[in-house]
């Protein structure tokens, strides 16, 4: 059966348990926009990251009713072989990218063990981390090459999704780009879900405060308070 338009994602299907909430803003012309945009960029030639079939990777690991933790990145690796749909991660065999491999000090930091050697994080996503750029795609080699082009307002739709879950779930926003996306989101900040602000975990700015933020086992403590399960973040 041929999916209708409003239930598109950048030409790729949107998993089911996403669909009732994203539908409204993927009928739009700013979607149709979209979704023309990247055809004419594919048209001339350019590579566009991750490639069709993967964007929606992060939604179709992650089931609405599964969500426990939102992790909000900015846009998708622009280097080839990196981005695959999930936000910071990388598949496997592929070199660990400086803000994951910060990443993973923080989690060696907060739990007292090993630092993972694989940069693939599905298995969190498994586990309900739903791993969400602000964006979908970009082109290679131009990092923000598709901010503004109409990915926000989708994405904006589907943290506004999981803020208005009745279960209690944990955003972690990192950096100043992940805590202005979420400071307009309807019923986040109404105390129901857990905001774990810090710096972004770039070289850059990691030594600013995202080294012993401990977002990790703070997380684990509300999940575990409120009934929700833990997440293995070190496995």
């Amino acid at each position: 059966m041929i999916e209708s338009e409003s239930a598109q994602l950048g030409s790729d299907a949107v998993p089911a348990s996403w669909r009732e909430a994203l539908e409204p803003v993927l009928a739009t012309p700013e979607a149709r926009r979209l979704e023309s945009f990247l055809k004419a960029e594919e048209a001339a030639g350019k590579r566009i990251y991750p490639p069709r079939g993967s964007r929606p990777l992060a939604l179709q690991l992650t089931p609405l009713d599964a969500v426990k933790v939102v992790i909000l990145g900015q846009d998708p690796y622009h280097g080839e072989g990196q981005a695959h749909g999930l936000a910071f991660s990388v598949p496997d065999g592929v070199k660990v990218p400086p803000s994951l491999v910060n990443i993973y000090k923080e989690i060696a930091s907060d739990f007292g063990v090993a630092r993972p050697t694989s940069g693939n994080l599905e298995r969190w996503a498994r586990q309900g981390v739903l791993l969400l750029n602000t964006s979908l795609t970009v082109e290679e080699a131009r990092a923000g090459s598709h901010a503004k082009r109409g990915w926000e307002a989708i994405t904006d739709a589907v943290i506004a999704a999981v803020a208005a879950k009745t279960e209690p779930c944990v955003f972690m926003l990192w950096g100043n780009h992940a805590r202005r996306k979420a400071e307009h989101v309807p019923g986040l900040a109404d105390g129901r879900h857990l905001m774990l602000t810090a710096p972004h975990p770039s070289p850059l700015s990691a030594h600013s405060g995202f080294f012993g933020c401990r977002h990790f086992t703070r997380a684990n403590a509300f999940l575990r308070e409120h009934g929700r399960g833990e997440i293995n973040w070190t496995g």
